[in-house]
This record gives structure tokens, C-alpha cells and sequence, in this order.
């Protein structure tokens, strides 16, 4: 080697980032995310971004010291599992969950490698953790909605359509979890609002149409929609039947509300999503599962689109108004 050659290999060395130069020899880890949901869903995209990018601002960069093995399972029970069997079978060192339904697709696959869920329905209940504040086994994560919170959609659905007689709360069995950790809540709230509670559990398109189509019958009908992949999935159908059947409709995820529907109230998911990244780094690191409390939203959100309340003929109180993050004009 010349002295030119020389002289210019060391400005290059000098170039690097410390931190990448401090990767070198580290082995690269492995990250398993399964996504059950849409690839091509516009809404969804963004959350994995913000993910990947919390994680890159933590150090660990996707095709340098971290590989990510991202799938996404749609809304099909038998596809999400066939994912979680494929993904454990890539030895990640670490997986990550977006729901319910993929949560325990990996519970039944593996009891060791560790695992980080974003918006389970009440962990303890569904059987993912012993405890919250000691998870105990693998498992962990940030739940995305308390059990009371369907109470507190049938309240902003009340207050919405004050003349509401009748409230249905519509949800998929198989991605939801147990009636037994959402309906006590409704049914709390529903005798509070002298509403006769309807569970409207579904599992096709035709059942959605026909469930929306019975309430619209009447005056006084409203509908609670569950936050899962199925409905996600299915929102444009869910959104339009509403319409059509001049039904108002509460939902726990603003996308719901962008996309037509008439009111939001849940929590912010990229700021779970943040949560969800710093354990990854922490576990990375090597901190345990069972170590890292299970936490609650912290941040919430609620979208009002006004256009859609005047197409159903509804005057918005000023409470929801002044309460809206977002109105949609």
C-alpha cells in the first residue's frame, strides 16, 4: 500500500459514524413483526414506519445491526397463525405483535423467545400475561384498549344521537378475545342510559350488512364497532352500510372517522407503537419480558366528522366539539 493509499483509507475510517464503527463485530439481530392486517391498507403503512424509524432513532437500523422479518396475516385467524408458525421458525431474537388474534398465535408457537404486543384487549383476561405489573414468561407489551372504554363509547354515542334507544355492539369472536372482558362494561353503561344493549358477534361480510341493516330499521338505533383486524379489514363496508342505513356508529380507531365514519375515541397508536420500541431496545439490551410491566395508553384521541354527522342528521353538542382533537369538515 502507497503512502496515497494509506492517507486515504484513514480519512475514510475517520469518516464513519462512531456509532456505526462501534457495531462492527456485533452480531446482527433478528426482529419478527406480524402485522395482522392489510399490506396495501394506507392506514396501517404509517404505523410500521413509525415503528421501524423509533427504533432507528434508538440504534438499532433496519439492514445494519437489526434484520426485520415483517409479515402481514390480513385478517384471516388461520393465515396469522401460519405466519407466527413461519416467523418462530426464523429463530428471531425478539417478535412483535399488533393485536389480540397474533398475540396468542405466538403464545401457542413459543414460550421463549421473547415477545412484545401493541393493542391486545385486556391481556390478563384473554390469558396472554399472568399480571400486569409482573407478566411473568415471555410475554409483554402495551394493551391497546381498557375494558371500560366500551362504556365510554356507548356514552359518546348517547350523547351524539340523544334519542338512542337500542345499541349494538358489533365485534369479531375470533379476533377480539372473550365477550367476557368487553360486554360487562356496554352492559354497565347501557342500564346507566336506560339503552337496551344488543352483542352483534359477526364473521362475513353478509352479517355485517344484515347486522347494520336490523338496526337501521328503527328510530333509535345505534352501533359500537370493536377495535379488531376483521373490522379493520372490513371498515369501507361497516362505513358505507352505516350510511345507507342512517345508523351513527362509534369507533375506537380514527381511521374509522377519516375514512366517513361519524365519531372516534381511542388511544394514539403511534405513541404505542414508541412504547413498543423502546422495550424491543430494552429487551435487545437485555432486559426480560417478565421484568417490563404491561402498560396502558396514555394518549388519547378523538375525531369527529362533521360531515357525516349532517348527512345523518344530527346536531353535534358543543361538548364533543370542544372535546374533538380533529373535526373533519
Amino acid at each position: 500500500m502507497n503512502r496515497r493509499e494509506f492517507i486515504t483509507l484513514l480519512g475514510g475510517a475517520a469518516a464513519w459514524p462512531l456509532a456505526a464503527r462501534a457495531q462492527q463485530g456485533d452480531r446482527v439481530r433478528r426482529i419478527g413483526v406480524l402485522v395482522a392486517g392489510d399490506e396495501n391498507d394506507p392506514v396501517l403503512k404509517p404505523f410500521v414506519s413509525a415503528f421501524i424509524q423509533l427504533l432507528a432513532d434508538l440504534g438499532w437500523i433496519d439492514g445494519r445491526n437489526v434484520r426485520m422479518d415483517l409479515r402481514w396475516a390480513g385478517s384471516d385467524i388461520n393465515g396469522i397463525r401460519a405466519l407466527a408458525r413461519e416467523l418462530v421458525g426464523l429463530q428471531p431474537d425478539i417478535i412483535v405483535t399488533s393485536n389480540t388474534p397474533a398475540t396468542v398465535a405466538f403464545q401457542w408457537e413459543t414460550r421463549t423467545i421473547p415477545i412484545v404486543f401493541v393493542g391486545v384487549i385486556d391481556p390478563v383476561a384473554t390469558g396472554i400475561v399472568a399480571r400486569l405489573n409482573q407478566p411473568a414468561g415471555n410475554i409483554t407489551g402495551f394493551a391497546g384498549w381498557e375494558p371500560t372504554l366500551e362504556g365510554k363509547w356507548l356514552e359518546l354515542l348517547s350523547e351524539i344521537a340523544p334519542g338512542l334507544k337500542r345499541a349494538a355492539i358489533m365485534f369479531n369472536p375470533g379476533h377480539a378475545g372473550p365477550v367476557s372482558t368487553f360486554m360487562p362494561s356496554f352492559e354497565t353503561a347501557a342500564r346507566s342510559l336506560k339503552v337496551m344493549p344488543i352483542p352483534a358477534p359477526i364473521h362475513s361480510d353478509a352479517e355485517i350488512e344484515t347486522t347494520i341493516t336490523a338496526i337501521g330499521r328503527e328510530a333509535g338505533g345505534g352501533l359500537v364497532i370493536m377495535p379488531d383486524p376483521f373490522m379493520t379489514v372490513h371498515r369501507a363496508l361497516i362505513i358505507a352500510a352505516a350510511a345507507r342505513n342512517n345508523v351513527p356508529v362509534v369507533y375506537g380507531q380514527s381511521y374509522f372517522t377519516k375514512d366517513g365514519g361519524l365519531l372516534s375515541y381511542g388511544p394514539d397508536v403511534v405513541d404505542l407503537m414508541r412504547g413498543a420500541a423502546t422495550y424491543v431496545d430494552r429487551i435487545l439490551r437485555g432486559a426480560k419480558p417478565s421484568d417490563l410491566p404491561v402498560q396502558f395508553p396514555t394518549k388519547f384521541e378523538m375525531v369527529l366528522n362533521l360531515k357525516t354527522a349532517k348527512a345523518l342528521g344530527l346536531n353535534v353538542p358543543q361538548s364533543i366539539l370542544l372535546r374533538a382533537d380533529e373535526v373533519i369538515e
